[in-house]
């Protein structure tokens, strides 16, 4: 029999396994939990991910017996060993990277704070994750994209304009979906068309849009939120069926259902627009560091995948045209 996911298994580990740990050790990552949240101002998705992987190393290294965990057990043969076991059950080299990250902000916390002696982090090697290239649509897919949500809305269905209001400002400002979500009344300023928005580490950033965008959002404030309004709603711009904020899954299955919804167009979800938005930004003439800002990236290195996006469609657009090719 195959092994579960990953994923599945991670999520077993943090809401089961957790409750089993001995009470200094449940402790101790309460602390680091803190820790990650507050200091380091990771997101809740990124904190649930680092703690399971904490949980899932500190019973692996007691035998697969929660009760016997600790966190002085941890060393560089546990960490090696706990990798292997992962890539055992089937991780991918990106999963690998992202899980060898997650293990040496956990040693390197527990050696600041006198729970090992030595930080053995330092001497993990990761394996390199594959650098695949993001699917994106072409900008006619685009546009038909963005066609067919204004055509679902004709009718001022409030459900419908949210949609379209989503859609078009995740294609204009290429913003991750959580700070689309997160995103208040007082963070759209329409007189100048930008949005203010808290990114990773909470960072802020200000990031324009364009007409389009700015129609479709005050369509939706103006006339569509008001059917969605409730006690929950406070300043959200983007409500839920039950009037509390939107919860960035459903975004991402409104916008796989709209995308999916125009023939011949790649299966991508917010992210996809985000990886759209910067393609087509780079195609039409912006430099790396303006989009590098505007998507809010720590580093150009993650911009410059960017990069390889394009020349693969140059290629393709050679390789189908020219005579020669």
């Amino acid at each position: 029999m195959s092994p579960p996911p990953p994923a599945r298994t991670r999520r077993v580990d943090l809401v089961g396994l957790r409750r089993e740990l001995p009470g200094d050790v449940s402790s101790a990552l309460d602390d680091y939990q803190r820790h990650l949240a507050m200091e380091r101002s990771l997101s809740p998705h990124t904190v649930r991910a680092y703690l399971a992987d904490a949980v899932s190393l500190l019973v692996h290294l007691a035998g697969g017996t929660a009760g016997d965990a600790t966190v002085e057990a941890v060393d560089l043969a546990g960490l090696r060993s706990w990798l292997a076991a992962q890539h055992g059950a089937g991780a991918s080299r990106t999963t690998l990277a992202r899980r060898t990250a997650a293990a040496r902000t956990f040693t390197a916390w527990a050696a600041r704070t006198g729970l090992l002696a030595t930080d053995p982090g330092p001497r993990l090697v990761a394996p390199r994750p594959h650098r695949t290239l993001p699917a994106v649509l072409r900008a006619d897919q685009a546009k038909a994209v963005m066609s067919a949500a204004e055509v679902s809305a004709e009718h001022g269905d409030p459900v419908a304009l949210r949609d379209q209001a989503m859609v078009e400002l995740l294609y204009a400002t290429g913003v991750r979906v959580a700070e689309l979500c997160g995103l208040d009344l007082g963070d759209i300023d329409y007189s100048q068309r930008v949005i203010r928005v808290l990114g990773k580490g909470r960072r802020e950033r200000t990031v324009p849009f364009g007409v389009p965008a700015e129609r479709a959002v005050r369509r939706w404030v103006e006339h569509g939120r008001s059917a969605l309004v409730s006690d929950r709603s406070r300043d959200a711009v983007f409500l839920g069926a039950r009037g509390g904020r939107l919860d960035p899954r459903t975004a991402r299955r409104v916008v796989h259902d709209v995308v999916g919804a125009v023939p011949e167009t790649a299966d991508i979800g917010p992210h996809g627009l985000r990886h759209t938005a910067a393609t087509h930004l780079l195609e039409g003439g912006a430099d790396l560091r303006t989009v590098q800002e505007l998507l809010g990236h720590a580093t150009l290195a993650t911009t410059q995948l960017y990069t390889h996006v394009t020349v693969e469609r140059l290629k393709a657009i050679h390789d189908r045209t020219h005579p020669r090719s």
